[in-house]
């Protein structure tokens, strides 16, 4: 919750903050998010306004997760733009609109949408990740350019047993 006490309610009034957050836990999609508790870094703007409290600025933190081709740990940093207005009352907003609680308002919300909307949803560890061997589940940037397995066609594979070395050598 931030206060905009000291705004008050004259329009072109501004403040400017700068400070770092807890994140809040299950920011994120399946394979990639922000881990609970990490540092956000938040420079924002408030701008009185005649209708209520304009916020605008930037959030930044740290993401974790997994590549989804080969599942190994991906982390970055992610920068959102933020801006919500909040409003001094229901009469000059509507149902979908952001309200000021008496002098407070609650940018989780916002914070949580912009990060959300950012994510990638198909993370990688590197753009040309090969992902994984679908035979044997080894790296494929681990296996090398010889990784093979052999394939045996199901409808021979019962006559497999039935030759002998001796055979082979003929």
């Amino acid at each position: 919750m931030f206060s905009t006490h000291d705004l008050g309610r004259r329009p072109g009034t501004m403040r400017e903050i700068h400070l770092s957050l807890p994140a809040p836990a299950d920011l994120g999609v399946d394979m990639i998010g922000v881990p609970k508790d990490a540092e956000v870094e938040l420079d924002l703007r408030f701008e009185a306004v005649m209708e209520g409290v304009l916020v605008s600025g930037t959030a930044r933190a740290p993401l974790a997760g997994e590549c989804v081709r080969c599942l190994e740990p991906v982390s970055d940093e992610i920068e959102v733009e933020l801006q919500e207005l909040f409003f001094y009352s229901d009469e000059d907003s509507s149902e979908e609109d952001s309200l000021l609680d008496g002098e407070l308002f609650d940018l989780e919300p916002t914070f949580r949408d912009a990060a959300v909307l950012a994510l990638p949803l198909s993370p990688v560890c590197q753009d040309d990740c090969q992902g994984l061997c679908v035979e044997c589940g080894i790296r494929l940037a681990e296996a090398g350019a010889d990784h093979r397995h052999e394939k045996i066609d199901a409808r021979w594979a019962s006559l497999q047993g039935l030759v002998t070395e001796n055979d082979q050598e003929k």
